[in-house]
């Protein structure tokens, strides 16, 4: 099957990236692994109710995104949230509750922006690029299915260790592509276990959104997820690992780790936090964007034949999180079409 620009990657930066050329006339398919769209804009239902298990908030400061993310939230947008904050630990994003920048959740879920730039593109997913080569003037794409697809254009809009193992058989065919690998493998990502805890009914509810335990050497944050939709039935915590922790925990059984965790929960928040009622964990390999690294914008390249490779994501952005990614993905949308046109 042979298209103009194949995306891999149906994250935040790899769906605006693919709305956009659609929108400019681009014929378009994306490879996507996972059974859903969104990536870490993950949500979930946990015995009906709804959770936010990757990202826990939109923000940011760019009006256009706002405008784009209050569209597809419709009547379900949380403005400002989380309002109520405890704790003075570091964010994910250090930017995160930065004056003057807005923030924002969904009641019926994060995962509803990325939906809203997937309706009416050609997603293949369960679809996992296993294979990247030159044939001539295109790339070849083989998934791990064994389908192989054919494009002109090729764009990776996965992590960047995802990125450099796919096109590892390809370094050695030009001198750009030997420059990316090495600017590529600078960049890191940060793990992050995390475990949902879902409360019985009548149990405490806590007096915040959000909880940034300054004094945890296990904890990043403690997510009061089911405060983000009115008037819920039951209490829902998520709780995020710090980076160092979760890679010194990483091989360990789920039962393990989350046991610690929901302990640290307990100290922190208060005894009944210790003992939910469901778990369920879930292992970010790469949660966000590390140290290192000096990619502040995508990247493309236009190789023999006239191929052409393109790069976005949050790495690419010298933004943080959603905001990175859509612009990134935006903005490599805009540097295809405008070299189409030299």
């Amino acid at each position: 099957m042979d298209t103009e620009v194949l995306v891999v990657g149906a994250g935040i930066a790899g769906l605006t990236c693919a709305r956009r050329l659609v929108e400019a006339g681009s014929r378009v398919i994306i490879l996507e692994k996972s059974r859903g769209v969104g990536g870490r804009c993950a949500t979930r239902r946990v015995e009906g109710c709804v959770v936010d298990h990757g990202l826990t908030f939109f923000h940011g400061s760019d009006a256009e995104l706002l405008a784009a993310l209050e569209t597809a939230g419709g009547d379900g947008v949380v403005a400002g949230w989380p309002r109520r904050i405890r704790g003075t630990g570091t964010p994910c994003q250090p930017s995160a509750l930065r004056a003057g920048d807005w923030r924002l959740a969904y009641a019926n879920g994060l995962t509803l922006f990325p939906k809203s730039l997937a309706a009416g593109l050609d997603v293949r997913l369960n679809s996992r690029a296993a294979s990247v080569e030159p044939a001539g003037d295109r790339w070849r794409v083989v998934n791990e299915g064994g389908q192989a697809l054919t494009a002109r254009d090729l764009v990776l809009s996965i992590p960047t260790p995802q990125a450099l193992e796919l096109l590892h058989s390809c370094r050695g065919e030009s001198r750009e592509l030997e420059s990316l690998h090495f600017l590529l493998r600078e960049t890191g990502f940060v793990p992050s276990l995390t475990v949902i805890a879902l409360y019985p009914r009548g149990c405490p509810t806590p007096d915040w959104d959000m909880s940034f335990p300054e004094d945890s050497a296990i904890l990043q944050l403690v997510s009061h997820d089911s405060s983000k939709r009115g008037q819920p039935e039951r209490t829902v915590l998520v709780l995020q690992a710090l980076p160092a922790w979760s890679r010194g925990q990483w091989e360990r059984p789920a039962n393990e780790w989350s046991a610690a965790m929901l302990g640290e929960a307990g100290r922190s928040a208060g005894s009944w936090a210790a003992r939910p009622e469901t778990v369920q964990t879930h292992r970010w390999r790469f949660a966000r964007v590390g140290s290192g690294g000096d990619l502040t914008g995508p990247m493309m390249v236009t190789l023999s034949g006239g191929r052409r490779l393109g790069l976005a994501g949050d790495s690419f952005s010298p933004d943080g999180g959603v905001q990175a990614a859509w612009r990134s993905g935006r903005e490599l949308a805009q540097r295809f079409l405008e070299d189409q046109q030299t």
